[in-house]
């Protein structure tokens, strides 16, 4: 008889409590409160230095461009699409395709630019909108 209630015992399995399963969700849920903003700060920071190296690769694009046609492209689309002359030797974009900038929205291009440039690609952030701070910060080609 003794050998059977040993036997029972090792074969009984102990399960986890509702207080250890809740200790564990309550660790899990710190540690991720702690985590996540850092996660979401440097995706924010990723975001803004691709559209900075977009704008940049935009902006090489145009002096391939104005290179080959004596001229800066009239819109971006140039950039990618023969505008019917001979001297084109594009597409100046690998792929050929015009970026949006990490939120989704298109690069403004303005031909001619402020303040005496060639021309300007703004990307206005995250918002969308012209001025703004930190991921709402307009990125440029002449910064």
């Amino acid at each position: 008889m003794y050998s059977k209630t040993k036997d029972r015992k090792r074969q009984t399995r102990r399960a986890f409590s509702l207080i250890e399963i809740m200790v564990v969700l309550l660790i899990i849920g710190l540690v991720s409160a702690l985590v996540a903003p850092q996660v979401i700060k440097k995706l924010n920071r990723a975001k803004v230095q691709t559209a900075q190296t977009q704008v940049r690769l935009l902006k090489n694009a145009c002096k391939d461009y104005y290179l080959d046609m004596d001229k800066y492209p009239d819109r971006l689309e140039d950039l990618i699409q023969d505008p019917g002359s001979d001297k084109w030797d594009g597409p100046y974009l690998d792929p050929p395709k015009i970026p949006k900038d990490p939120w989704g929205n298109d690069y403004h291009y303005n031909k001619p630019g402020q303040n005496d440039r060639p021309f300007d690609i703004v990307s206005f952030g995250a918002d969308n909108a012209p001025g703004g701070e930190k991921n709402n910060a307009d990125i440029n080609s002449w910064e």
